[in-house]
């Protein structure tokens, strides 16, 4: 019990319920590790030390009474600052909205209070989701725990350094292009970025609207698998939310994958972006553990990895200036320059370019599906490099666009990242993992297969001081 900060959800939850941990205590020990080492990290925004003590002190009266107890009963999680939570203010990291303090919960924050999880506070983000890092905001961008030196990804790059850090055992982001499986990848943790209308969007600042999704990160799959079961689920106020029932995503996990069939979509990052050798001999190395427990490995296509990026960022800009327009021509010297630049050249697309593109998103949509009806998942590269110097904007530049992630924003499919190992430095790796529409189940299970076999989940950065 030395190492609480490293207890997974589902294993804090079990220790409380059985009376066997304090939810004060284990709150403490989390608030006090942030106190330590988030000075050199920037993961949060906002601690609500005080709020999440009160809210421990209530949980633990509740355990003592004999009260019904939720699945995360005094177990504490972090908000990526895009995501209203009552009581804090909702920035999306930039002075533009410095000072916005959230009249209510968001949807995926209610249930999780439901749930009976502690909020411990707001996490660092790219600027509305989409500039960064950037060093001329508010607040400071974060820095990977494995080599602070390192970028996180984004942009739920907050989210991901907490999580990695051992300041909490799962965080929320959201992803638009990619920016859950992001971080997830370069902080060596499992993230997902469920079937689009999954998980309600209400309550969370949008990039763009026929893109955005929330979800989970974690440090193991099955945590993951908890978590977005109780963050999925109709919501008929947010309208891109499916009114479908939700399926247990974590009913498969042990299941394990013989007999299975696993498409490679190898050209993604073989062909179309070569990745780096070391990303390469890792996914080759995780394909054979899948081979190993007697999987079916399987090439498959699907229209060039370019084709699915310029779609993507066709829409993303058409709808997020639709969004930044009226600030953009009143207030440019508010965002910063790396945001500015990225909005820019949504302000010179046409209604044209965006119809058009929502064409072609059809026909790359139906191309994927036709695909991975030959399979029951895919995998493919997510991050095509290690994590990059965060203080060389040359490097980071040249880093953003080398991924894989975006497709799946634009079909909609459930894509998971899980990590695959290391580099020679100890700089995560890791691989996405992708599954038919609502078969996020199924994406659980193939990846609970390689956990299983593989030491990387267990394996955790050592924090200075």
């Amino acid at each position: 019990m030395s190492d609480l900060h490293w207890l997974g959800l589902a294993e804090a939850a079990a220790l409380i319920r059985r009376k066997e941990l304090s939810p004060v205590e284990l709150t403490r020990v989390l608030l006090d590790r942030i106190a330590r080492h988030d000075p050199s990290l920037n993961a949060f925004i906002a601690v609500g030390a005080e709020p999440a003590l009160a809210a421990a002190r209530q949980a633990e009266a509740a355990v003592m009474a004999g009260s019904a107890l939720g699945p995360l009963h005094g177990v504490p999680y972090g908000l990526k600052d895009i995501v209203d939570a009552q009581g804090f203010d909702t920035t999306c990291h930039s002075a533009i909205l410095r000072g916005n303090r959230a009249k209510a919960d968001a949807e995926v924050t209610r249930r999780l209070k439901a749930a009976g999880g502690i909020l411990l506070g707001k996490l660092s983000t790219h600027e509305f989701a989409l500039g960064g890092p950037a060093f001329d905001l508010p607040w400071p961008p974060a820095r990977n725990p494995w080599n602070r030196l390192m970028g996180p990804g984004g942009s739920s790059s907050g989210s991901g350094v907490a999580v990695a850090a051992g300041f909490m055992a799962a965080a929320i982001g959201t992803d638009t292009g990619g920016s859950v499986r992001n971080p997830a990848t370069l902080c060596g943790l499992v993230g997902m970025k469920a079937t689009y209308g999954a998980v309600s969007r209400r309550g969370v600042f949008p990039l763009a609207f026929s893109l955005d999704h929330i979800g989970p990160l974690t440090r193991t799959v099955a945590d993951n698998a908890l978590l977005l079961n109780l963050i999925a689920g109709h919501d008929p106020a947010d309208p891109g939310s499916a009114a479908r029932p939700v399926a247990d995503a974590a009913g498969e996990l042990e299941r394990g994958v013989k007999g299975l069939r696993i498409g490679v979509i190898r050209h993604f990052y073989t062909r179309d972006m070569e990745a780096s050798r070391e990303m390469r001999d890792a996914i080759d190395a995780a394909l054979k553990v899948w081979a190993g427990l007697g999987a079916e490995i399987v090439d498959i296509a699907v229209p060039p990895l370019q084709d699915y990026a310029a779609c993507n960022r066709t829409i993303m800009l058409s709808e997020a200036c639709a969004i930044h327009a009226p600030w953009l021509k009143a207030r440019p010297q508010d965002y910063s320059r790396t945001t500015r630049e990225r909005l820019m050249p949504g302000l010179f697309l046409t209604g044209v370019d965006y119809v058009q593109a929502l064409r072609w998103r059809g026909q790359l949509a139906a191309a994927m599906e036709a695909a991975l009806a030959q399979v029951d998942v895919a995998v493919t590269a997510s991050s095509m490099e290690r994590p990059y110097p965060i203080d060389d904007p040359v490097e980071v530049e040249k880093y953003y666009p080398r991924q894989a992630r975006t497709p799946f924003n634009l079909t909609g499919h459930p894509a998971l990242a899980l990590p695959i190992g290391f580099t020679p430095n100890k700089l995560p790796l890791g691989l996405q993992i992708v599954g038919k529409h609502w078969q996020e189940a199924m994406v659980y299970r193939v990846a609970r297969a390689y956990e299983r076999e593989t030491p990387w989940h267990r394996t955790h950065p050592e924090l200075e001081g």
